[in-house]
């Protein structure tokens, strides 16, 4: 998949799960510079939201960031990114009428399945559990018992599960392209 975050002033590549994960924002590093906004007496007061733009062979998604209720995460999964990271992992949980999750570093290496969803990237974000509830589209840290040990594998919420509310940290929301989580191969 291709994600470009746009709107934060990120320029770097990466991967996550199974096609390229691009991440851009016109600042640094050979990036396109994005484009200036139009003048005018609003020009400049207008913040932009970061927002992600996931390409896969099955299309796009983009995703919208939650930073007003998970800053920490939020900011967490734009450095992962923009550090290269994510790149070459898998989206190697899938549950039919569930969810889709990601960002394993384990994923890189098919020789290392068993290890499928015990990576990270050394460091810990402290849960933000917030009012979001999760229904369709909602963008979610994943973690183990401990409520604090999320660090970057993430997971796409495919139908309403409101049972994981204040439970995960919602961080984000697809806002556009649902269906390609359908186009997927669910076992």
């Amino acid at each position: 998949m291709r994600i470009r975050i746009c709107g934060v002033g990120i320029a770097a590549r990466v991967a996550v799960a199974v096609v390229l994960l691009w991440v851009w924002g016109g600042v640094a590093q050979g990036a396109e510079k994005a484009p200036k906004a139009a003048a005018g007496p609003a020009a400049g007061s207008v913040k932009k939201e970061p927002r992600a733009i996931i390409k896969t062979k099955f299309g796009e998604m983009e995703i919208k960031f939650f930073q007003d209720v998970a800053p920490k995460h939020v900011e967490n999964f734009i450095k992962l990114a923009k550090s290269g990271f994510y790149n070459g992992t898998i989206f190697h949980r899938v549950i039919p009428g569930f969810m889709i999750q990601g960002g394993d570093p384990n994923t890189k290496d098919l020789a290392k399945k068993e290890a499928y969803g015990q990576g990270g990237p050394g460091h810990n974000v402290t849960a933000e559990f917030n009012e979001t509830p999760h229904k369709r589209g909602i963008v979610s840290m994943a973690r183990a018992q401990d409520p604090d040990s999320a660090g970057s594998q993430f997971f796409i919420v495919v139908e309403d599960s409101r049972f994981l509310d204040r439970k995960y940290t919602a961080f984000g929301e697809v806002v556009k392209g649902m269906g390609v989580l359908l186009e997927f191969p669910w076992p």
